[in-house]
């Protein structure tokens, strides 16, 4: 039987090769992670590392870095960049398997689940079963980061069956210019928003090579997670609603909570 978060690893092994060009300005949540390493230090795990856009930039500062991911081909692209920064090698290292029961090398002060990566695991029994073993695996004194959209603002706004044009890009290795759109339908009842993602490939000479792309996310309100906290060993500290440290709010982009182990 396929592990609950199987689909997220093939959607990522589908769309690795778009996935840097069409993050490369992901920037605004790097500044808020180098502080929290400045606070708590290393080591640091990155859960649903990717290609490493988190991990390279906190090994950049000098912090020893493990990044987990359960998708091959997005590592390996991770892997290929690293081979590349031999000042990198002593603070980066990647890691392929499932955040649900991978046996993580050590305990870490800082645990990261950045850029919604929480929303890739969807039934309570899979959350409860991330959060006892990062909980298992988080030094006395750690701390456990979620990044991830303020689930509100979503459901008070969300079009269904709606074809939107997402960006555009170039693929970096061949250069074609990509078109990325998305149909998403989102199902409030159980939580979960079902995006498809269209990657349309245009070559120089007109050919159009389309890469559909299926996804499933599920939404997480603040409530929920606090419980989901405490059923774990672990409680919330802090809950933000932006990388700028503004506390969470209606209205907020974001829902970032900052998590510890329960005292006592």
């Amino acid at each position: 039987m396929n592990a609950p978060n199987a689909p997220s690893a093939a959607f990522y092994d589908l769309i690795a090769r778009y996935y840097d060009a069409e993050n490369e300005h992901k920037l605004d949540d790097l500044p808020f992670y180098s502080d929290l390493a400045t606070d708590h230090g290393d080591p640091i795990l990155d859960i649903g590392c990717g290609t490493g856009r988190v991990t390279f930039h906190l090994a950049a500062e000098g912090y020893r870095v493990h990044g987990l991911d359960h998708s091959r081909a997005m590592l390996e692209r991770a892997e290929r960049k690293l081979r590349g920064r031999a000042d990198l090698r002593d603070h980066a290292t990647f890691f392929h398997g499932d955040a649900l029961n991978f046996a993580l090398p050590e305990r870490y002060k800082l645990i990261l689940l950045p850029y919604n990566a929480f929303m890739h695991f969807h039934t309570a029994q899979a959350q409860r079963q991330l959060l006892k073993h990062l909980a298992a695996h988080l030094a006395p004194d750690g701390l456990i980061v979620f990044d991830l959209p303020n689930a509100a603002e979503v459901f008070a706004t969300q079009d269904d069956d709606v074809l939107r044009l997402e960006r555009t890009f170039s693929e970096p290795e061949s250069g074609n210019l990509v078109m990325q759109q998305s149909v998403s339908r989102l199902n409030r009842a159980e939580q979960l928003q079902h995006i498809t993602w269209l990657y349309d490939e245009i070559s120089p000479d007109g050919t159009l090579r389309r890469t559909l792309a299926p996804l499933t996310l599920r939404y997480v309100f603040p409530a929920e997670l606090d419980l989901l906290l405490e059923l774990c060993g672990l409680s919330r500290l802090q809950r933000l609603g932006d990388y700028d440290g503004s506390p969470f709010g209606e209205g907020s982009p974001h829902l970032i909570v900052l998590a510890a182990h329960r005292a006592g």
